[in-house]
Formats: structure tokens, C-alpha cells, sequence
């Protein structure tokens, strides 16, 4: 599990270099490996059919050593066609590996006191795709050994390299441990290849370049595995969680040793292109920093993009980039023209500009910047002439719309030189809903200003950098109409088949969600937090949740919040693959704010998008206390822009890029009351003062322009449980 940031691209272009001029060098005899006195028979390399620079690129690795007998390592080699994460069907639920684990397997391996802290130890976490990929790849390998002829086997990924002195190394453990199994008989598992988790990790009985791992080692890029031993790991399955976790609650069974020094190594002129689930929970606990939770964050350095599309209906080349990486800016050509000033001023902020309408000097002066690349959709529009005559073809590349979607990835990601992602290449947004627009709120005449205080943005994608100064327009405080055709409308005095219940929590709640935590009568519904054990929380609340999604529209309720430190009281929209949300939070600690976002996500339905964590959230001083009566809050959504209202009033507003992307996607409609774990947020919960209850009472979702409602049928499918709707 490497979650280090990949190198800069200088010292990353300096290995690949000094790797190939190594591959010429013969690298000698490692006389662990061969067929005779207990050596070992065979390597297995994991490996993508859709990766074969990676196959000859750890061909030539192994070419420069030979056996004992003389033979070239190549010869004993065996390639394990890797399990592809694109393949649905290849990650779906299987007997060989429990998809959830827990923040403790994590803590477990690597403890760290600001996660510990942020999460509870059963705190559930969903494997990524990439990951159970991973995993099964892995059990396939052990599989081919518990089967096959060979008794020793080296299993490889396709990243590995041998390091320095790597020969000499492997030799001298070897020895080792061809003492100690004329003792005890060969071990099941040898580590040539690791990464110390943080430091962390225990060891037993070092001596001889070899100890006994207790636990804390992260990596499977290089390990020598017996018979006895893939059969062991076989009964113990399913994997539960990304496989190197796993593995370390395997050592306990099995007789496992690590190599003191490793002498194999992950390459470090390449991303990686898994996704590691944990990540976001790394960010959220500030061990890591919120970027490094983006996987692909920062990809293009100081290069930026310009791209000319064929202007469908849907925005496929748009969405393609975001879901990079990148932040993108699309325009409709009814805006003014781009001076060159104008021009690099968009550049500061965006890193793509898709249909950008420029004035000749602007395209000249992009094309005399060797750090511009361009894009062409085709068939397209844009300076095709000029660009191809006038700018060295490395710059230039043609994406075919036409083509599979394979092969458009591969197009568009080795232009730009980013790992090709998972998630298939995107249909897009409808043109008409004009995402990745930059409306800029007008500024209008008030006869008060709301007072609001912005929480300081996550370094994402997705939000604007703090040098466009963005600041919040405010918003009208004219009369509005709720829109005419109600969509959906529950007075919520008895259970409604409209807004069920919701089961299950979220990351960083205290509480678990339960159904007897809800009671109507004529006031509305009240939702208790009390104490009381419930899916490994202390604490047990209530929520509910539309049985429709929607798209755009008002969406308004009675609220009488919940009083007390600890409690957050929560009204909002929200969804899943990818992950958007639009909030209205009122803390119980001080009930005369209430907290605005907007979480946004690139992508289409389905798609594991997840990384948004607060996008710019806001303070709105409500001028009341929200505790003591009700009073009806509302989010207007529509296509271009957000607005939240108060009694009627609009109180916060946000067009889209101010700072982040609106939402594009079906979301449901949301109620709960819950505890964060974050005392900066909502201060600690006294316990003594519980129970504590929240109202809600007339909740109507009317239509706004170009709003649509989807069934839930629908959107059912597109989102992967009703737990991971609440996260």
C-alpha cells in the first residue's frame, strides 16, 4: 500500500534512465534460485494484459540475473494475468474477498493516534475496486502454487526492481534460512519486499539479515511463498480488506520472515493507479494532506490545456478531464473574446479551458508557450489548421469520440501522460445543464447583509485555489416562489412511505441510525440521540431519507433543532458514486448558525468519484436561536447556481465555480440528527445531558427551472447500497 506521492517528474525521468542503462549490465548469479538443494523453483509475475510495457519492462529486470545453474531468470518465469479493475464482473461480490473492513485493521498495521482519534476502530470501509483487484490477483498466484509442481515460488509485481547489492543480499539471507529449515523446515512466507509501516512495525528474533514480522509491513511487490503456505492463506480466506492488510494478521498463523534490508523495491518513475480506500480517512484525520487524497492531484504541473470539442449534446471531454484531475472551465462562445492578459488570468486558475473563445494574440501567444498543450475532439471545431502547421506535433493530440472507450482514455491519458483510470470514459454532462461554467453571482441591492464567515476550502480539484479570492455575492432578498408543481410533500406527523427511515451511519459519526429513535404525532417527527449500542457506536439516533431522487428543484422544511454541545442537526441532499452533497447543518452549541456546503464529485452515476471532502463551506448567522421554535430552511438547485433561504429569506448563494462546480447528478433529500467525532466542529457531547431530539415537519420538494425528478428505482442502481447512500 504505497501512499506516497509519486516523484517530481526530473528525479522520476532521472530513475527511468539510470534503469535503462542498468538493464545492459549483467547482474550475476543469485544462487538462490534453481532447481537443486532447496532454492527457489520458480517466479510468478502479476501482470495486466493491458499493461505490456510493464511485462518487458520487468522482463528486462529479471534478464540480468541467472540461477544457480546458469540459466537466465527468465527462464523459470511464469506470468498471472491480473485480475483488470475495469472488468465489473472481475470485482464483483465474491467468496475470495470480503469487500469492508475497519479503520482498526488499519491501526492495526500502522497505528497512528490522529486516526485513532478521528474514527472509531469499527468504522467501516469499502475496498476500491482497484483493490479487490489487487487482492484477487493475488489469490489467483497462490492458487497456481497450491496446485503446481514447484515447493519454493517467487511471486512479483509487475513494478518491482532489484536494488543495488539486490545478488548478494538474496544470497545471504537465503543461507540463512537454508540453516534454519534444516531445523524447522523452509518458512511460509519470505519478504523480500516491504515498506515499514511508518516506522511501526514489530519484529521478532533479528539476526542474520532475516526476523520474524509480528505485524506492520505494507507492500506484496516481492515475496517468496512455499506450497504449505499458499495452502494456509488459501483456508484462511476470504480477504478481508486490501491484501497487504490482511496479510499482516497472517503472520500470527504462519512462519513468516522478512528480509532485515529489502532488496526488491515498487519503480518510482510511475503512478500508481490504484485507489486506496483509506485515503480519504487519512485526509479527513489530517495524516495526510487533503491533495494527497486526490490521486491524480496536481498531474499536469505548471502545463495547462486548451481543447476545442464538437459542442454534442453531452460534455464527454469536460467531464473526461475533471475526473483527471483537472480543473475545467467550459465555455458556450457567447462570451467575450480572450485577450492574451485575459487568457493567462484563466490559466492561473483553471488548468483546462474547453471551447475557449480567443482573439488571435491569445492563440499566438498559447501557442508560444511550451507548457500549453491542445486537445481536438473529433470531428471538431477550433484552430485546427493553425495548430497543426504551427505547433510541434507532441503538443497536439486528436481525440476520437468515435472510438471505444479504451482507446479514447488511452488517447487523452498518454497525452497527458496520467494513468489511465478505472471508470469508463464518461457520456458527460447534458450540454443544457452547463457545467464547469464560471457564473459569477451579480452583486444586487440588499437592505441587510447576512453576516457569514467562510471555513478555510480543501485543496482539491474541484474548488477554486485561494488565489482567485472568490468571495460570496450576496444574495437577493426579494420574494421567491417555491415553483408550482410539487414533487413530493409529507406533513411527517405519521411514518411516511416518502421519507423512510434510514439505517446504518456514516464516517465520523458517533451514532448508528435506527428506526426506534423516530416518533410522530401532530408537532411532526422527532428524532432522538440518546446513548444506547447500535452497529458499534456508543450512541443511536434517527434519519430519514427521500424514496425518490432529484434533480434541481426547492427543497424546504420545518425544523426545530436539536440544543446541546455534540449535536449537529442535519438537512441537506446528498449521493454517492460519485459522491455530491449540497448542506444546511445546525450545531447544537451554537444554534444561531448554520453551516452551508457543497461537496462535489466529477463523474456519472456509478462512478467511485469520492475524494470531495468540505468544499467551501460557510457560517450564516441566522439571527435566532434554531432551537427554540421551528422555522422553515430551504436549498434552491437549479443547473447554474444554490441558494439557501431561511423563513423565506435568502441568506447564502453560490453560482457555479464560486468556489467548486454545482452538483449535476440525481440526488435524495436527507434528515438526521448526529454527533461528529470533530470537536472544532460541534465541541464534545455531554453524555448527561441525553437524550436530545430534533423536529422536522413539512417537508415539499416543488420544481424549479429545468428540474427533473429520477425514480429510485433508477438511481437504485446506480449507487451501491443504502449504507454507502448515507456516507
Amino acid at each position: 500500500m504505497n501512499l506516497a506521492e509519486a516523484l517530481d517528474p526530473l528525479r522520476a525521468a532521472a530513475f527511468r534512465v539510470w534503469r535503462a542503462t542498468v538493464a545492459a549490465i549483467p547482474g550475476g548469479r543469485i544462487e538462490a534460485f534453481g532447481h537443486e538443494g532447496n532454492r527457489i523453483e520458480s517466479i510468478l509475475v502479476i501482470n495486466l494484459d493491458r499493461q505490456p510495457k510493464r511485462w518487458r519492462r520487468i522482463a528486462r529486470e529479471l534478464q540480468r540475473f541467472t540461477t544457480s545453474d546458469g540459466d537466465n531468470l527468465m527462464s523459470i518465469v511464469r506470468r498471472v494475468a491480473a485480475i483488470d479493475a475495469r472488468d465489473g464482473r472481475a470485482v464483483a461480490a465474491t467468496a475470495d474477498v470480503d469487500p469492508v473492513y475497519h479503520i482498526g485493521d488499519q491501526l492495526f498495521v500502522q497505528p497512528d493516534e490522529r486516526l485513532a482519534q478521528a474514527f472509531s476502530a469499527d468504522e467501516p470501509v469499502r475496498m476500491s475496486r482497484q483493490e479487490v483487484a489487487v487482492a484477487r490477483s493475488h489469490i489467483e498466484a497462490w492458487k497456481e502454487i497450491a496446485t503446481g509442481p514447484d515447493s519454493l515460488v517467487l511471486i512479483l509485481e509487475d513494478d518491482a526492481w532489484f536494488k543495488p547489492r539486490a545478488r548478494a543480499s538474496i544470497d545471504g539471507i537465503w543461507r540463512e534460512i537454508h540453516q534454519r529449515s534444516n531445523v524447522a523446515g523452509n518458512p511460509d512466507i519470505v519478504f523480500i519486499s516491504y515498506e515499514d509501516a511508518g516506522g511501526t512495525a514489530s519484529r521478532e528474533d533479528e539476526r542474520s539479515g532475516v526476523f520474524r514480522p509480528v505485524r506492520g509491513l505494507w507492500h506484496l511487490s516481492g515475496y517468496v511463498l512455499t506450497q504449505a503456505g499458499a495452502m494456509k492463506l488459501l483456508r484462511s480466506m476470504p480477504v478481508k480488506g486490501p491484501v497487504d492488510l490482511w496479510m499482516n494478521y497472517r503472520l500470527a498463523e504462519l512462519d513468516a520472515l522478512a528480509m532485515t534490508s529489502p532488496a526488491i523495491a515498487q519503480r518510482l518513475d510511475g503512478k500508481s493507479d490504484n485507489a486506496y480506500s483509506v485515503m480519504p480517512y487519512l485526509a479527513r484525520a489530517g495524516v495526510v494532506d487533503g491533495g494527497h487524497a486526490i490521486k491524480h492531484s496536481g498531474v499536469l504541473g505548471s502545463e495547462r490545456v486548451l481543447a476545442w470539442t464538437r459542442r454534442g449534446d453531452h460534455e464527454s471531454l469536460a467531464m473526461a478531464l475533471s475526473m483527471l484531475g483537472l480543473r475545467v472551465r467550459v465555455f458556450d462562445q457567447h462570451e467575450a473574446a480572450l485577450s492574451p492578459a485575459a487568457l493567462l488570468g484563466e490559466l492561473q486558475l483553471f488548468d483546462a479551458l474547453v471551447d475557449p473563445p480567443l482573439l488571435p494574440p491569445a492563440l499566438t501567444s498559447a501557442m508560444a508557450t511550451k507548457e500549453t498543450k491542445f486537445i481536438l475532439e473529433s470531428p471538431h471545431l477550433g484552430p485546427t489548421t493553425t495548430l497543426r502547421t504551427r505547433v510541434a506535433p507532441s503538443r497536439v493530440a486528436v481525440v476520437d469520440a468515435t472510438s471505444s472507450e479504451e482507446n479514447t482514455w488511452q488517447a487523452l491519458c498518454g497525452f497527458l501522460k496520467i494513468a489511465t483510470p478505472v471508470e469508463a470514459f464518461p457520456l458527460g454532462a447534458p450540454r443544457s445543464f452547463g457545467l464547469f461554467r464560471r457564473n459569477e453571482s451579480t452583486p444586487r441591492v440588499t437592505d441587510g447583509q447576512v453576516l457569514r464567515k467562510a471555513v478555510p476550502m480543501d485543496n482539491s480539484p474541484w474548488v477554486l485555489p485561494p488565489s482567485a479570492r472568490w468571495r460570496p455575492a450576496e444574495p437577493s432578498i426579494g420574494p421567491v416562489g417555491y415553483g408550482d408543481t410539487v414533487l413530493v410533500a409529507s406533513s411527517m406527523t405519521s411514518a411516511s412511505e416518502q421519507f423512510p427511515s434510514v439505517t446504518g451511519t456514516f464516517p465520523g459519526n458517533l451514532a448508528s441510525f435506527s428506526p426506534h429513535c423516530m416518533s410522530f404525532s401532530d408537532e411532526g417527527v422527532r428524532v432522538v440521540l440518546d446513548e444506547g449500542a447500535g452497529n458499534g457506536r456508543r450512541l443511536t439516533s434517527g434519519a430519514f431519507a427521500s424514496s425518490r431522487s432529484f434533480t434541481h428543484g426547492w427543497f424546504r422544511a420545518e425544523i426545530r433543532a436539536a440544543s446541546g454541545p455534540g449535536l449537529i442537526t442535519g438537512f441537506f441532499l446528498h449521493r454517492a458514486s460519485p459522491r455530491q452533497e449540497i448542506d444546511i447543518e445546525i450545531v447544537g452549541a451554537d444554534p444561531t448558525r448554520m453551516l452551508t456546503n457543497v461537496f462535489f464529485n466529477p463523474g456519472e452515476a456509478g462512478m467511485a468519484m469520492e475524494y470531495g471532502y468540505r468544499g467551501a463551506p460557510h457560517w450564516i448567522d441566522l439571527g435566532f436561536d434554531a432551537t427554540q421554535d421551528f422555522h422553515e430552511y430551504a436549498i434552491g438547485w437549479t443547473t447554474d447556481r444554490i441558494v439557501w433561504l431561511v423563513d423565506g429569506r435568502p441568506v447564502h448563494e453560490r453560482a457555479s465555480w464560486e468556489p467548486t462546480p454545482i452538483p449535476h447528478l440525481a440526488m435524495r433529500l436527507h434528515a438526521n440528527l448526529w454527533a461528529p467525532r470533530s470537536l472544532e466542529l460541534a465541541g464534545r457531547i455531554n453524555t448527561q445531558a441525553l437524550p436530545a431530539s430534533a423536529m422536522f415537519r413539512n417537508i415539499v420538494v416543488t420544481t424549479m427551472r429545468q428540474s427533473r425528478r429520477i425514480d429510485e428505482d433508477k438511481e437504485l442502481t446506480d449507487q451501491r447500497s443504502e449504507v454507502a447512500d448515507s456516507v
